[in-house]
């Protein structure tokens, strides 16, 4: 597997991580078993970069997490991230940024992981109440104690970043990237270059649009998430799946499916760029891992930007109400 650099602190890790999300929450039934298998297999395939986060359960895939990698510490690359609070019951409290906040969630990161310390740890969203330095100041206070190792931001708008930045070096900013959400490209993804800020790149298939496999959103789970984001809305879907169609003719011509196209794509915008599909199935995990294997031609990256280009899909990455707390 290939390795890529994130940031200028010497993090290193897959060139393709693995979403823990899923296995736990917001994508329908869950199953432990497979969950541990697919994160064995992962590891197997050198996936070694698994993302999960203190909210994704609430807290119980981070046990998962735990449990899976117990005994095999050394072997892979742990982030995590704090900032959206949850009750243990599911109930979202809100975004937590406060320093008192930063030092009790780790804590609880760290037992629930069941590791003394981890690689990258985040700042899952940004709290408008509490500013940025106050947040950070805590934060780098956890490096300087060893219970992370290298720190991160997700959603953050590109001057946010730059004072985060100057409190303590960030290694890795996480937004939603795909072919369907090339927002970052607007202004983030240069300001991450100029600062020597690594990228990870969440939901690179599009919440599993991109896999051409979801034909009918009502055919999801009853508790799927999904099936309240605008982009599989009734009045949005049948634009966004003609052009998953257009993307899956592009990737029958080269013969690869159309997420492991989709994924290649993601690779290929840059060495500093690592995506992080979820799944929580076997099969599906060794068809996103080949991906790392496909080198795409310039004309190849020329055919997916006529039939992909900015803007292309229907409607909002997220409910308004989840959008107001991202790129902030």
């Amino acid at each position: 597997m290939e390795q890529r650099t994130l940031g200028s602190q010497g993090l290193v890790v897959s060139a393709m991580g693995l979403g823990c999300m899923g296995m736990s929450d917001f994508y329908g039934p869950t199953d432990e078993q497979e969950s541990l298998a697919t994160i064995h297999r992962a590891l197997e395939l050198g996936i070694t970069f698994l993302d999960t986060a203190d909210m994704y359960g609430p807290f119980t895939n981070e046990e998962l997490v735990g449990r899976a990698i117990a005994g095999r510490r050394d072997e892979v690359v742990v982030a995590t991230k704090f900032g959206n609070e949850r009750r243990a019951d599911g109930s979202y409290v809100g975004i937590n940024g406060k320093p008192d906040y930063v030092r009790q969630a780790i804590d609880g990161s760290l037992r629930r992981l069941g590791v003394d310390h981890v690689d990258l740890y985040y700042q899952h969203r940004v709290d408008t109440e509490v500013p940025i330095e106050d947040t950070w100041g805590a934060m780098a206070e956890l490096v300087e104690a060893g219970k992370a190792r290298y720190l991160g931001i997700s959603e953050a708008a590109p001057a946010t970043v730059r004072r985060a930045h100057a409190t303590h070096p960030i290694s890795a900013v996480q937004t939603e990237y795909s072919l369907f959400s090339r927002d970052p490209e607007a202004e983030l993804l240069g300001a991450l270059r100029e600062l020597g800020i690594g990228f990870v790149a969440y939901s690179p298939l599009g919440r599993g649009l991109l896999t051409g496999a979801i034909s009918n959103p009502a055919d999801l789970a009853h508790d799927d998430f999904r099936r309240a984001a605008p982009r599989f809305s009734d009045e949005n879907f049948a634009a966004n799946r003609a052009v998953v169609e257009r993307v899956r003719a592009l990737a029958e011509r080269k013969g690869v499916s159309p997420a492991q196209l989709a994924l290649a794509w993601v690779l290929a915008q840059g060495h500093d760029v690592v995506p992080i599909p979820g799944t929580k199935r076997r099969p599906y995990l060794e068809e996103n891992a080949a991906a790392v294997e496909l080198d795409l031609t310039d004309e190849e990256l020329a055919s997916i930007e006529e039939v992909a280009p900015i803007g292309v899909a229907a409607g909002s990455r997220y409910p308004e109400a989840q959008m107001a707390r991202v790129n902030l």
